[in-house]
Order: C-alpha cells, then sequence, then structure tokens
C-alpha cells in the first residue's frame, strides 16, 4: 500500500499551525466541558484524554485508604462526590488504621461508601473471609462490599502468582463469604493484567469495577460491559490533600438509585421485580352501556370519532431521549 506524503512543520503554510492550535483548543474545551460543568471544583494532576468518556459520566465517585491522610468528609461531599470505596482489610491480619474513621466520618457526611478487601494469594481464603468478617460492618445503609483482587507484584512474601483455578477458587470462597456476611452482591475490583489472566469469562453477574487511567475500558478488557471506572489515580477533590483515585458509575440516577435500594442488580442488568411504572391517571368509569350521558346531562346518545378522525393534536407523539489501590 502507498504511504502518504507527510509535510513537515516547516513546509506548512505559516497560517496552519495557529490554526491547528485554535481546533486542537476548540476540541479540547468540548471535550472537557461536560465533565467540568459536572463536577467544576473536582480535577486531576495528570489528566488524559484517553479517559475523557468516564469524566463526562453523571455518577462519580472516590477510592480511598490512609494514604489520604486526614479527609474533610463535608467538603468531599460537598464537591459532588457520589460513592467512596474505603479500604478496610487486607490479607488476614491487616486493617487500615484510618477505616473505622472513614467509615463514620463519609456516613455522618451523606456520602454512600463500600468497603473493600485486599485479597493476598499467599493467604488461604478462609483466614481471610474470616478476617473481613471480623471488621467490616453490616450496616443496612452500605453500598455492596468490594472484592479487590489483583496479582501482588510488590510483596516479597505474596508477590507470586497461583495458577488460574486456584485463584478462582478462592474469589468464589471470599464472594460467598462477603455476600453471607453483608447480605448483598460483592463488587469485583480489578485491573488489565489481572483480568486478561483469570477473570475473562468469569462471575459475569457480579458488577465489576475496572481500572483504565489512560484508554477506554473497551481497548484494554475482553469484557462487554462494567459497572465502576476508575479512571484516574492523579484526581484531585476537596478535602483530600495531594492525589486521590476518581471513578466513575456506568449508568442512570435511576439505575444508581434503584441500586442502593437493592431493587435493582447492576451485575446482572435485572430489576428484582420488574422496573418500577410512572403513575397513570386511572380512567373514568364509563357511562351506563357505554353509550349515553347520564340522565343529568340530558341521556342523549354519545357520538365516538373513527380512528382516521382523532385529532392530529391528541395522537402519540415519540419522545427523545495506569495506578493501583493495591499500594494502598
Amino acid at each position: 500500500m502507498a504511504r502518504r506524503a507527510e509535510t513537515s512543520p516547516e513546509a506548512r503554510p505559516a497560517t496552519a499551525l495557529p490554526l491547528q492550535a485554535f481546533a486542537a483548543a476548540v476540541l479540547g474545551l468540548l471535550c472537557a466541558g461536560p465533565a467540568l460543568a459536572l463536577y467544576p471544583k473536582k480535577g486531576d494532576a495528570s489528566p488524559h484524554a484517553g479517559v475523557r468518556d468516564a469524566r463526562q459520566r453523571s455518577i462519580q465517585g472516590i477510592d480511598i485508604s490512609r494514604w489520604q491522610g486526614e479527609i474533610d468528609w463535608a467538603k468531599v461531599k460537598d464537591a459532588g462526590t457520589r460513592f467512596a470505596f474505603i479500604k478496610a482489610t487486607e490479607g488476614g491480619d491487616h486493617l487500615d488504621p484510618m477505616f473505622k474513621k472513614n467509615w463514620a466520618e463519609a456516613k455522618k457526611a451523606g456520602v454512600p461508601r463500600s468497603a473493600y478487601h485486599f485479597v493476598y494469594w499467599c493467604r488461604p481464603a478462609k483466614d481471610q473471609v474470616r478476617w473481613f468478617k471480623r471488621h467490616i460492618p453490616r450496616d443496612p445503609d452500605a453500598l455492596p462490599p468490594v472484592l479487590d483482587v489483583e496479582w501482588n507484584g510488590e510483596s516479597e512474601k505474596c508477590g507470586k502468582k497461583i495458577p488460574r483455578e486456584k485463584a478462582l477458587a478462592k474469589i468464589r470462597e471470599m464472594l460467598k463469604g462477603l455476600q453471607e456476611h453483608t447480605g448483598k452482591k460483592p463488587i469485583i475490583y480489578t485491573d488489565i493484567t489481572f483480568h486478561e489472566d483469570v477473570l475473562e469469562g468469569e462471575f459475569n453477574d457480579h458488577p465489576y469495577w475496572l481500572r483504565s487511567t489512560a484508554a477506554p475500558l473497551k481497548h484494554r478488557y475482553e469484557r462487554k460491559q462494567w459497572e465502576f471506572w476508575q479512571f484516574t489515580t492523579t484526581g484531585r477533590v476537596p478535602g483530600i490533600s495531594g492525589d486521590v483515585d476518581r471513578n466513575a458509575f456506568f449508568g442512570t440516577e435511576h439505575e444508581f438509585s434503584a441500586w442502593r435500594d437493592g431493587r435493582y442488580d447492576i451485575g446482572a442488568r435485572k430489576w428484582r421485580g420488574g422496573e418500577s411504572k410512572v403513575a397513570t391517571t386511572p380512567k373514568p368509569p364509563a357511562t351506563p352501556a357505554g353509550l349515553r350521558t347520564p340522565k343529568a346531562a340530558g341521556n342523549t346518545p354519545l357520538k365516538f370519532a373513527p380512528p382516521g378522525k382523532i385529532p392530529r393534536s391528541a395522537q402519540a407523539r415519540d419522545v427523545a431521549t495506569t495506578g493501583s489501590i493495591a499500594r494502598d
């Protein structure tokens, strides 16, 4: 195939570069506009154009651990934070030292929150189930818990990968334990490598929280749907000093609210008991025999327009409508 000739910057007309710069600036504003309008108080120390779709999602939140230090949850809430994933436990013997405080203060500020457990592959699943049952509260107001599954490459003791089937068996046991403990279907957090090595095609009825900080999820994962997207590790949010991970929810306000109430399964994308219906005005009772008006109105015969004669105004109208939490 013939290669199209390229023109060097020196050979371009003098007006080409300013025009291109202006066009790029306009395009940047158009791409960033919706996100800025939704969350004007939030930012990113190192924004990436590859995740602009996540920034335009209307429901966004954060994930935090002790590394964020003291948090002013009232300011976090005021910035528009809709949910928070809070680190609780790790392996079979570690409790995040800020978990209890963050858990209580997030609730006090009115930020819906979820607790997450970071898996150690060198620890038996039963030990980890025992540990997170001991420390993750059974709070009916809390969001479903999260099981964080990724390879612990930075750990000297638990950095070794294990066979896929063994990893899946551990995950099944811990998902079961989390659901039994909280009464809610757990969310699975993972990254690109672990998903490719272990999770492709597995646990498809569970909500997935996926990490990609430089490209759309569809370019990084062999997965048709997602529920949460961790799109940056360099986010800036009032009430938190320094970097914080920012996340986006896949769906609508109605779906988010129904998921919180237990009426919508976001992993299976199914309504429990059917989707809520919009209330309609009840029909008035029919006149006697459906043919005549009441006597008080003269008892005159009713006349009906044939379907083709219904006024146009009364006809129906169409209505449009890369970082990781492992280090934490």
